[in-house]
């Protein structure tokens, strides 16, 4: 049992100070819970029964340790640091290990897709400092000569400034010969692909196509039509999240899959919940989807309660391409479809950017790059009104 004993600060708060012995091999372990203003004895007494008891636990685990151990442990590890040489060793046991802390799934484990399919192939074996920036600028060279995209190159000249950045900022490079890299320019005969918006055209022609099929897909995609969500918060949704009286929804999680984990549930893109409204059309559908549900989530498996697969809407899509005639179609195409039709029609970009989740609106900006001759014209005229009514004045 810890042994807890009331005590003051210098000031007069009062803490208690909890101790838990280890036996005569370890040092005691301490921490300190103090007072919330206005409790009562009883209330004191409960709480305080809980933290010492959670500490303790977190004693006996090993979860907490002594400074003496602390520092130990950091010697142990720079010891241990030191014994790293390769690339492959930094970054499995370093570089990755850190990214999983601040990145999320599926940014670990495109990374790590870079790492085993470029960067480790190439340099991997080769000891840290003996990394030349002739090297590694080879190597994107060589991404580019097997005709993969400039994306691709860029992406791995980005991991590698990340991944000798650390190591330099760890003392394992005395430099960082990234430092002498030039970011990948695109090859002469690239043609940088941009995801295109549909016109309202091409919009009304998917829309009367999705009229002949089933009605999990019709209020699906009606869905992302309406309001530019993700596919993953999409497939998230939960019926607790929808209010079919007020035709909103609110985002709160991102389905999500990767190789390793599987399907799982994350946080939105930018870790902030959202609404979106959607129309009525779109209600009546998704009326008629729930019938008597109340619970689960609104886009499920075939025959099963369990969310459909992420990946899921884009295999439909391609399908629903071939049989509209309109090339292309995929979720994201339809997310930037909002943006641009929105935005021609005189919507605010503060606004699309809230509805689209973006925490920047410059971002909702770079996506919206597909102005028709009408929009282009229409803001042509409304600056040559401005300076007419302003001459006029």
């Amino acid at each position: 049992m810890p042994s807890i004993r009331k005590r003051e600060t210098k000031s007069g708060q009062i803490f208690y100070e909890i101790t838990v012995s280890r036996g005569r091999s370890q040092s005691r372990l301490y921490s300190r819970w103090y007072v919330p203003d206005g409790w009562s004895k009883k209330a004191i007494d409960r709480e305080l029964t809980r933290v010492a008891a959670e500490f303790e636990r977190q004693c006996k685990a090993g979860e907490v340790i002594s400074r003496a151990e602390r520092r130990e442990h950091a010697t142990q590890e720079a010891e241990e640091a030191a014994k790293i040489l390769t690339v492959y060793q930094y970054g499995e046991r370093v570089f990755m290990p850190s990214k999983a802390v601040t990145m999320a799934e599926n940014s670990r484990a495109s990374f790590q897709g870079y790492l085993n399919n470029w960067i480790y192939p190439a340099i991997g074996g080769k000891k840290l400092p003996e990394v030349t920036p002739a090297e590694l600028s080879a190597l994107l060279l060589s991404i580019q000569a097997q005709g993969k995209s400039h994306a691709t190159a860029v992406k791995v000249y980005t991991i590698l400034h990340s991944l000798f950045k650390m190591a330099y900022l760890g003392d394992m490079v005395q430099r960082n010969p990234m430092d002498k890299v030039a970011r990948p320019v695109p090859r002469k005969d690239e043609i940088k692909a941009e995801v295109q918006a549909l016109s309202v055209d091409e919009l009304r022609v998917v829309m009367t196509a999705l009229d002949a099929e089933p009605l999990k897909w019709r209020a699906l995609v009606s869905l992302l039509i309406d309001t530019g969500m993700r596919r993953g918060e999409c497939c998230g949704l939960m019926w607790e999240d929808i209010d079919l009286d007020n035709c909103i929804a609110i985002i709160k999680r991102n389905l999500c899959y990767t190789p390793a984990r599987g399907v799982y549930v994350d946080t939105p893109k930018t870790g902030r919940v959202r609404e979106v409204d959607f129309g009525s059309d779109t209600a009546a559908l998704l009326a008629a989807l729930r019938g008597d549900k109340r619970y689960g989530y609104v886009f499920t498996k075939e025959g099963s309660d369990e969310p459909m697969h992420p990946q899921s809407p884009t295999r439909y899509l391609k399908k629903l391409s071939n049989k509209c005639g309109i090339p292309d179609l995929h979720p994201h195409k339809l997310r930037h479809t909002f943006a641009s039709v929105s935005i021609t029609a005189g919507a605010d970009v503060a606004s699309v950017s809230e509805a689209l989740g973006h925490a920047d609106k410059s971002t909702t900006l770079r996506m919206y790059t597909h102005a028709d001759a009408e929009s282009r014209k229409r803001a042509a005229q409304i600056f040559r009104d401005a300076i007419k009514k302003a001459g006029q004045e």
